[in-house]
C-alpha cells in the first residue's frame, strides 16, 4: 500500500541524480502526489499506544496465532463450524499484522535516506518517517482491539460519581469540592449528563460528601480508574506558618443498575400439569388445570391452580416466573454494584493513593504510570484535555498490562 510511492521517491532520487543536480524539485513533487494519499495521512487517534511488541510473550504469542491461522487456511477439506469461528475471530488481527509489517517495512526503507547529504530529502524523510510512526501508534491500537476487547462493562453509560473528603478537616473537604467540581467539568466536555444527587457542604465552602449520577457515551469506560484515594499537598490559606498540609479525597465510580429485559426461551422450559388439589369441588380432580414451569438455567420453578383453566394458570405461572427472573437478576445487579464499592471502599481505607496533587510544584502524579508528571495543576484541574490525556494513557497502560498477563497466562512463557 505505501512500498510503491516509497519506491516512486527511491527511483526518482537514483535517476535524477544521474541526470542533473536538481533532485530537490523531483523529490518534492514525487512527495506532494504521495502526501495527498488518503491512506498515508489516515493516522489521527486519541488512543495510539505503543504496544511493546517486542515483548517475549507477546511475540510467541502473535506468532502461534499466526501458525494456526495459517494451518486453518491451509485446509482443504471442508472446516468445522468451531473451525470456521476460530479463523474469523483470527482475521482481523492477522490482517492488523499484516498492515504493520508493511509499516514497518517502510520505516525501515526510509533509513537511508535520513541520512541523505542533500537537506530538501532529509527533510521530506523526516516527516514520511513520522508520519509512519504516526500511523503505527493507530495500528498498534487496532491490534490491541483485536488481542484484547473491551468489557462489557466499558460500554456501560451510566454511572454513580462519589466524592468523600477523607483525611484533613477542612483542607480536604475544599479540596473535595474542586474535585467534584473537575469531573463536573469533565462530564461537560465530554457532553454527558450530570444530576447531583447528594452535595453535603461546610461552613468554610468545601464539602463532606457529594454524588452525582452520570450518563453518556463511554462514561465508565473514561472514569473507572478515577476511584481510589487522590492526595493532594499544598499550603492552606489559613496557615500561617507556611508548612505544607497533606490531605486526601476518596473517589467512588459505580455503575448504574440498568433497565433489565426479561427474555425467556420456550427451550429452558419445562412445563408440566397435574390435576388441581384442595378446594373446588369434582371439577379439581377431573381435569389436568394445575400447571408447574420450570426455568432450567436456574431451576426457578412456579406454580399456578387458581383457575379452572389450564392456559390461564399457565399464563399467571409465566408471569410469576418472569418476577423472579427479573428479582434475581436485579440483585445480582445490586450485589455487583455493593461488591464494587466494598473493593473501592476497602482501598481507600488502607490509603492507596492514585494520585497526588502538588500545588507548591505545580505537579500532578499519577501514581499507577511509572513517572507520570503533569504539569499546570489550574488546567488539569479544569476537566478538560489534560485529564482526558491522562485517563487515555492511563486506560491504555492497564490494558496492555492485562493483555501481556493474559498472554502470559495463555502461553505459559516466563518473560
Amino acid at each position: 500500500m505505501f512500498g510503491s510511492a516509497l519506491e516512486l521517491i527511491c527511483d526518482m532520487l537514483i535517476t535524477t541524480r544521474r541526470c542533473c543536480k536538481s533532485i530537490s524539485a523531483c523529490i518534492l513533487n514525487s512527495y506532494q502526489h504521495f502526501k495527498r494519499s488518503k491512506q498515508f495521512y489516515n493516522t489521527s487517534s486519541n488512543y495510539a499506544v505503543n504496544l511493546h511488541v517486542n515483548n517475549v510473550n507477546l511475540n510467541n504469542y502473535i506468532i502461534k496465532l499466526k501458525k494456526e491461522y495459517d494451518e486453518l487456511n491451509s485446509v482443504t477439506a471442508a472446516l468445522l463450524p468451531k473451525q470456521e469461528q476460530r479463523l474469523a475471530v483470527l482475521q482481523p488481527t492477522i490482517t492488523i499484522l499484516q498492515v504493520r509489517n508493511d509499516v514497518i517495512d517502510n520505516i525501515t526503507n526510509l533509513t537511508s535516506l535520513l541520512q541523505d547529504d542533500d537537506p530538501a530529502i532529509r527533510l521530506l524523510a523526516e516527516e514520511e518517517n513520522e508520519s509512519f510512526r504516526e500511523k503505527l501508534k493507530c495500528i498498534d491500537e487496532e491490534l490491541l482491539q483485536t488481542l484484547l476487547p473491551l468489557d462489557d462493562d466499558d460500554k456501560c453509560n451510566a454511572i454513580i460519581l462519589e466524592v468523600s473528603a477523607g483525611v484533613g478537616g477542612q483542607e480536604a473537604m475544599l479540596f473535595a469540592k474542586e474535585l467534584f467540581n473537575t469531573y463536573c467539568n469533565f462530564a461537560d466536555y465530554k457532553n454527558w449528563n450530570l444530576e447531583i444527587a447528594e452535595y453535603l457542604t461546610t461552613d468554610l465552602g468545601g464539602i463532606r460528601h457529594a454524588s452525582a449520577l452520570i450518563n453518556g457515551d463511554k462514561v465508565l469506560q473514561y472514569l473507572k480508574y478515577e476511584a481510589g484515594v487522590h492526595r493532594v499537598q499544598r499550603i492552606p490559606a489559613t496557615e500561617k506558618a507556611g508548612r505544607i498540609h497533606t490531605s486526601t479525597v476518596s473517589v467512588l465510580v459505580l455503575p448504574q443498575p440498568t433497565e433489565i429485559q426479561i427474555i425467556i426461551n420456550p427451550k429452558d422450559l419445562r412445563i408440566e400439569t397435574k390435576r388441581a388439589s384442595g378446594a373446588g369441588g369434582q371439577h379439581v380432580n377431573t381435569t389436568d388445570s394445575a400447571v408447574r414451569i420450570t426455568h432450567l438455567p436456574t431451576g426457578l420453578s412456579t406454580e399456578c391452580q387458581v383457575d379452572r383453566s389450564q392456559h390461564k394458570n399457565k399464563t399467571i405461572a409465566l408471569q410469576r416466573l418472569r418476577a423472579l427472573l427479573y428479582d434475581k437478576q436485579l440483585q445480582s445487579q445490586l450485589n455487583k454494584m455493593e461488591n464494587t464499592k466494598k473493593m473501592q471502599v476497602r482501598s481507600n481505607f488502607r490509603n492507596e493513593k492514585i494520585r497526588t496533587y502538588n500545588f507548591n510544584q505545580d505537579r500532578i502524579s499519577d501514581h499507577r504510570l511509572q513517572g507520570c508528571n503533569i504539569h499546570n495543576l489550574k488546567a488539569f484541574l479544569c476537566g478538560g484535555a489534560l485529564l482526558e490525556n491522562l485517563i487515555i494513557r492511563l486506560h491504555n497502560a492497564i490494558r496492555i498490562e492485562i493483555l501481556l498477563d493474559t498472554v502470559k497466562r495463555v502461553t505459559g512463557l516466563e518473560t
